[in-house]
């Protein structure tokens, strides 16, 4: 093999690498509130309620009960959807025009009484480069809506 044919090679193969979208997973760290799992997930089920947990960055903030779309200040809009429901876990799901696909999953376990363990993940597919980007962001992101979740609930 030549020396240029040996240089085009590994230039696909990191272009391949660099722009191929792979399952990206960030686990928020888990919170414990002070209310049953079935009113944390009535309130987080009405997106006109979602918007009290988010940060000061987003802003064009729009939502029904069950969609809403934001802005993030300086990075992009992003749209959700409520996808399913159960007892213990809700995931939304993104929409167009989100720069990629992904979801929010809230997972709640009852502790028992009036308290529960929160987690929210997201699982989202994005090329390897725009997840070294996003992961630190994404990863305060999910922090701060468990945070803030917990808050609502503790005050």
């Amino acid at each position: 093999m030549t020396l240029q044919r040996y240089k085009f090679f590994v230039y696909l193969q990191l272009k391949f690498t660099y722009t191929q979208n792979r399952m990206t997973k960030i686990n928020s760290n888990p919170v414990e509130i002070y209310a049953s799992a079935e009113s944390v997930l009535d309130f987080l089920s009405n997106f006109d309620n979602f918007e009290k947990l988010l940060p000061e960055q987003v802003t064009n903030w729009q939502s029904t009960a069950d969609t809403c779309s934001f802005t993030i200040q300086n990075m992009a809009t992003l749209a959700m959807r409520i996808k399913e429901k159960s007892a213990e876990r809700l995931v939304i799901q993104s929409e167009p025009p989100s720069p990629f696909p992904f979801e929010l999953i809230c997972d709640l376990e009852n502790m028992g009484g009036n308290t529960c363990r929160s987690t929210i993940r997201f699982h989202g597919e994005m090329s390897m480069m725009i997840a070294m980007m996003a992961k630190n962001p994404l990863q305060n992101f999910v922090n701060i809506l468990n945070e803030q979740l917990k808050n609502k609930f503790d005050s």
